[in-house]
């Protein structure tokens, strides 16, 4: 694989289709970067604040309304109707979760959807619910919240594993890895994370327009929704 002539590509996952999506946006588009945001079209507009560390985080899911717009310059992807941790479901549950918010999602977008992640935290995938996935849905790549700390490309593309989540401590030094890989064969550098993340601590809004920064404009790199960077057509 290669993308428009380039061995390197990067690709950013955000879940969930919160409200920080918006600021998000802005600083992914200020660099020129590319990402997925992974919708539950049965929550939207829903509230579900948090308390990490003892700080308040406002969880709030975006507006139908919103969609088409928000995300025109990025991908909307798949993340099931209620965010139910697929594995506890039986295969048909598991079909419908995905199918219906896959369908849900392209009417609101007026595009194709062929990319997911999977709900929930732990144990959110096994190889029962991506063959369910494979032979019942129209979705052919499916991304777990399992860190490979690795740039290779994979297989098995129903069980895709992140290089890192992007609040790791690893990040950065992954990052200029990354840049500075010079290889023959294709490498993918995949951050994910929820951008009310971003609202927990401290400086992390900065954290993260420093590393879109650090890895924006470098002429190597093909910077790519997961759909681009991992599907073919």
């Amino acid at each position: 694989m290669m993308w428009n002539g380039k061995k390197k590509a990067i690709t950013f996952s955000f879940d969930d289709g919160v409200e920080q999506d918006i600021r998000t946006i802005e600083i992914l588009d200020k660099y020129g970067l590319k990402a997925t945001f992974n919708l539950n079209s049965g929550k939207f507009g829903t509230k579900n604040p948090y308390e990490p560390n003892g700080r308040v985080v406002e969880r709030t899911l975006i507006e139908p309304t919103q969609v088409k717009e928000l995300y025109k310059n990025h991908e909307v992807a798949v993340h099931t109707v209620g965010h139910f941790n697929l594995t506890t479901l039986p295969d048909s549950c598991v079909a419908w979760q995905v199918e219906e918010d896959r369908k849900m999602l392209e009417r609101l977008t007026g595009k194709p959807i062929r990319c997911m992640a999977y709900p929930c935290g732990g144990v959110n995938n096994d190889a029962r619910v991506a063959s369910v996935i494979k032979n019942e849905t129209k979705i052919r790549f499916a991304r777990t919240i399992t860190s490979s700390y690795s740039f290779d490309l994979q297989k098995n593309l129903l069980q895709f594993q992140p290089t890192v989540h992007f609040i790791d401590e690893k990040l950065f030094d992954l990052a200029q890895q990354f840049l500075e890989l010079e290889t023959d064969e294709p490498k993918l550098f995949y951050i994910w994370g929820h951008t009310y993340e971003l609202d927990a601590e401290d400086g992390a809004w900065e954290r993260f327009e420093r590393l879109c920064q650090m890895l924006s404009g470098h002429e190597d790199i093909f910077y790519a929704t997961n759909g681009e960077a991992l599907l073919e057509d």
